[in-house]
């Protein structure tokens, strides 16, 4: 499976640096960067912690493909 994010695309439209975001949801930079590389598949309360950021639900930000 595959992680398609929109993390990095709806910080990006909030004006939020990477570090924000990371301070915001209690996690590294380095975490926000893997997320929004598709190399990092979030732990729910984390998935549900930045769509509260983003007031967006989770699967509009997260979502898994087949390979």
């Amino acid at each position: 499976m595959a992680l398609i994010t929109k993390v990095k695309e709806l910080r990006e439209e909030a004006g939020i640096k990477q570090s924000e975001l990371a301070e915001k949801v209690g996690v590294r930079r380095e975490t926000i960067v893997h997320l929004e590389n598709g190399k990092y598949n979030p732990s729910l309360k984390l998935a549900m912690d930045i769509a509260k950021v983003f007031n967006e639900p989770v699967e509009n930000i997260f979502q898994f493909t087949e390979d």
